[in-house]
């Protein structure tokens, strides 16, 4: 559980990282009285970064619940990987969008 906790709030600093790189991108450019290249995607995806990491803090404690539960009745559960499987499908998405955009219009 803290392993996913660790992730959970790794995801939400970088999150808070890429949105506020966007803020200041913005303001570099109006200190140099030039168009701003950023579109509002930096801001956008720190958002979803960071309720990505909520989600993962949610779900790991969820799931070590559950875990628990299952051990105080006296069985071991089998491992359950679709936290994982749908937390590294969205975490690809996520990368393949900003690789898209970054080429596209940077």
């Amino acid at each position: 559980m803290l392993a996913w906790i660790r992730t959970g709030l790794a995801l939400m600093g970088f999150g808070f990282v890429v949105a506020r790189f966007g803020v200041f991108l913005r303001e570099m450019a109006d200190v140099q009285h030039q168009p701003s290249a950023t579109h509002g995607f930096s801001v956008k995806l720190g958002v979803s970064l960071i309720v990505l990491g909520v989600f993962v803090n949610l779900a790991s404690v969820w799931k070590y619940k559950r875990y628990l539960k299952s051990l105080a009745s006296g069985c071991v559960p089998g491992p359950d990987p679709r936290l994982e499987v749908f937390l590294g499908i969205l975490l690809a998405l996520a990368g393949a969008a900003t690789a898209v955009y970054l080429l596209l219009f940077l």
